[in-house]
Formats: structure tokens, sequence, C-alpha cells
């Protein structure tokens, strides 16, 4: 991640991009619902989606509904090189990340992955979201079960056959290997600096999305990590 190197960049990019009325999220748009829904489960479940800065990406999915927790980490390379230095170099194999800890009774995974490839990510970008590039920014969904797997690979496989963004959808489907949390600072960022030019500009946006595209999955109180302890 280079945001704390290119803040002073990002936020005159930022100025210039709302003087023209651009969209931060990129034409975020309503995917249609799954066709191919999760087996019934109960208890706490766990989902793992990365898909450029996790400051987002937990930004996003604490305003979902059922969700309990979510943390901001690194998923898909070593324990050994999961720390903030060593992933902004793209060499490490982790991407930005997030572990998501939700009530299957109120919102499945199926509902999790609508709510990602509509407001949280752009699945036709490789390596890369919105103003971020390189191979820890790209979108992946690590599954945790073979229900899961058997979900995400359905749900991408609907949307490139209707070709409903015009062009293929690149976000990666892979076996989960792993997560690691985010150093102290990085978590809840969103919701403890919601001035900072980056999640001004790049974030905020994701969040007024869901409220406005998918109301009956929002809610208007986050789920703060300070304040859920689900493990």
């Amino acid at each position: 991640m280079k945001h704390l190197r290119v803040l002073l960049a990002a936020a005159a990019v930022a100025v210039m991009a709302a003087a023209c009325g651009a969209n931060a999220d990129e034409t975020p748009r309503v995917v249609p619902v799954a066709t191919t829904t999760d087996a019934p489960a109960s208890g706490i479940q766990t989902a793992v989606l990365s898909g450029g800065c996790f400051w987002g990406l937990q930004g996003v999915f604490e305003h979902v509904k059922g969700v309990k927790q979510v943390v901001a980490g690194y998923a898909g390379g070593a324990a050994g090189t999961a720390h903030y230095d060593m992933v902004s170099s793209g060499t490490t194999g982790h991407a930005e990340s997030v572990q998501i800890k939700y009530d299957p009774k109120q919102v499945t995974f199926a509902d999790l992955l609508r709510v990602y490839f509509s407001v949280a990510t752009d699945p036709t970008q490789l390596n890369r979201q919105g103003p971020d590039e390189g191979t820890q920014y790209r979108g992946e969904i690590w599954t945790v079960t073979p229900d899961q797997a058997r979900v995400a690979k359905a749900y991408v496989a609907q949307l490139n056959a209707l070709r409903f963004y015009g062009e293929p959808v690149v976000t990666r489907v892979d076996a989960f290997k792993g997560f690691y949390p985010a150093e102290a600072y990085h978590q809840d960022f969103l919701l403890k600096n919601p001035d900072y030019p980056y999640i001004v500009y790049n974030d905020l946006p994701k969040i007024e999305n869901l409220k406005r595209m998918l109301p009956h999955l929002y809610i208007a109180t986050p789920a703060r990590l300070a304040l859920n302890s689900h493990s």
C-alpha cells in the first residue's frame, strides 16, 4: 500500500476529480442475486476477501447486516511476511484482505459476495483497485469451506455468462491459505479517520452506495472491531 507515501498527490487528484464530477467507485452497479446459494449453516461463519485497500473493505463490510466483526489483514503469503512494509513491496504473495465473521441466519456468503461485486470492488480490474496497483491489491475470494468455493465459482461464472460488466470478471477464487491481522493502526482506519483524503474520495462513497443500492443489507451502526471480539 502506498497511501502514506502519496497522500498529497491523492488529495490533489481527489479535488480535481470531485470538481469534474468523477465517481470514486468507477461505476458501481448492483449485480444480480446469486443463482447458487449457500447450504444451510449455523453458528458464526468466516469469510476472507481481498480487493484493494483493506481500509475500504473493512469499512464497507462493517456496515453489512449480520456481520459481527471485520479484521483488516493479509492473506495469500507466509506468516513471516505478513507485515505492512513487506506486503507493500508486492513480492510476498499476500493481498490486503479482510476476515469477516458473520451470522448466516442474517446474511449469507452469497449476500457478502453481492456486496463485494456491487460496491466494494471492481472485479474487472486485474492486480489493482482504483488508484492502488500491484498484486497486493488483487481481487481474490479465499474460500474457507467447499460450500463457499461452490458458491463463489458459480457466482463468477454467472456474472461472466451474463456479460454483466462488459469485461471479464478477473477476481480469483482460491482455497483459504491463512489470514494474518494487520497492524493495529490499520484497524478501523476508516471509522477513526473519516476526513482522511484517501478515505473521503475512495472509500466513503462505497458505503453510501451500499446504503443506496443494497439498503436491505445495510446497517447504519458499524460493527466496530473494538466492540466485537468474535473469534
